[in-house]
C-alpha cells in the first residue's frame, strides 16, 4: 500500500511508500494528515520513558514546507494503462470492453498523417477496430467515435497510475474529479 503525498495546499504530488512517509513523520515534516492510519511502525525502547517508539502513518499526509505542485499546471504523462484506464477498457469504436492485453493506442488522425501522441489524439481500441481502421481517419474507413478523448486532471491522473488505493484515498482524489469524467463510472 501506498501513501499519497500533497503539498502544504492540499494538492496531491506523490504516491510514497510508507517507509517514506515515516521517514516525514520522524523528521517533523509532515503539516497535517487526513484518512486512516494504514500502517503503525514499531521501533526501539526510549531510555528516558522505557515505551517502545512507533510511527502511526495516516493514508494521506501534507508535506510542511513542500512547495504547491506545479504538476497541476502540465498535461500528465500519457501510457497506455492509463489510456484503457481512462477509457474503461472499452473499444471507443465497437463498444466493447476487452482486457488490455487485447487493447490498442489508437490514434484518431494517425501519427503518418501529422497526428500527435496525447490525450486528445489518442483513444482505446481493440486490435481488431485498430487493425480496420489502419491509417486513416475515422471517416474514411467509415468507424464512428462512441467517446470523445480528454485529458485527465492531475486527480484523475493519480487514480489512472494504477495503484491499489484506499477507500479514504480514493474518496479524496475523486472529490476533486469533474463529475463528467468516466471515472466516477
Amino acid at each position: 500500500m501506498d501513501v499519497l503525498q500533497l503539498d502544504i495546499s492540499g494538492r496531491p504530488q506523490a504516491w510514497m511508500t510508507v517507509k517514506e512517509a515515516a521517514t516525514l513523520y520522524a523528521s517533523d515534516a509532515i503539516a497535517w494528515t487526513l484518512g486512516d492510519t494504514c500502517a503503525t511502525l514499531r521501533g526501539g525502547i526510549q531510555r528516558s520513558t522505557g515505551l517502545v517508539s512507533r510511527i502511526e502513518v495516516h493514508s494521506i499526509i501534507a508535506v510542511r514546507g513542500s512547495m504547491p505542485s506545479r504538476a497541476w499546471r502540465t498535461t500528465p504523462a500519457i501510457t497506455n494503462p492509463k489510456l484503457f484506464s481512462r477509457d474503461r477498457h472499452v473499444c471507443a469504436y465497437c463498444g466493447h470492453r476487452f482486457a488490455s492485453d487485447d487493447l490498442t493506442r489508437e490514434h484518431i488522425i494517425p501519427v503518418s498523417r501529422g497526428g500527435a501522441d496525447s490525450w486528445m489524439n489518442c483513444i482505446t481500441a481493440c486490435r481488431g477496430c485498430n487493425g480496420h481502421k489502419g491509417s486513416r481517419l475515422p471517416e474514411e474507413a467509415r468507424m464512428t467515435l462512441m467517446y470523445l478523448p480528454y485529458v485527465p486532471s492531475l486527480h484523475e491522473d493519480m487514480i489512472l497510475r494504477g495503484r491499489r488505493i484506499l477507500v479514504d484515498q480514493m474518496e479524496f482524489l475523486l472529490a476533486s474529479v469533474p463529475r463528467s469524467s468516466r471515472l466516477h463510472d
